[in-house]
């Protein structure tokens, strides 16, 4: 699993973490929050876009709600969740969180193309 962020109108990458063991939807979910975090920090407001329904609902409900293992080789990824689901807890979300709508505008443009 990896992730990054990219700025819609230059088509920049933002940020990019990984690739380590996890899942996509984890990905999308710590996505979200580092771009949350990154807005915050940088005194921004603009949407933030994901493909994951599910993880679009985890960040709004604060929790990351994984059926991944926790084993040796993921404990430092189940380290990064706790990390953000307590700055979910910590701050309020003042953007639009927006579902990119695949099937209209084709795949997100922070995803790495391997679909």
């Amino acid at each position: 699993m990896e992730y990054r962020g990219v700025h819609l109108p230059s088509g920049k990458e933002v940020f990019h973490f990984g690739p380590v063991h996890g899942t996509n939807n984890i990905g999308e979910f710590l996505a979200i929050v580092h771009a949350l975090a990154l807005l915050k920090q940088k005194g921004l407001s603009m949407p933030v876009y994901s493909d994951s329904r599910t993880a679009l609902i985890w960040v709004q409900k604060k929790k990351c709600k994984t059926t991944l293992v926790r084993t040796p080789q993921t404990e430092p990824l189940f380290q990064l969740i706790a990390r953000a689901e307590k700055w979910l807890r910590e701050n309020a979300i003042t953007v639009p969180l927006l579902k990119w709508e695949t099937e209209l505008w084709g795949e997100v443009p922070a995803d790495f193309g391997r679909k």
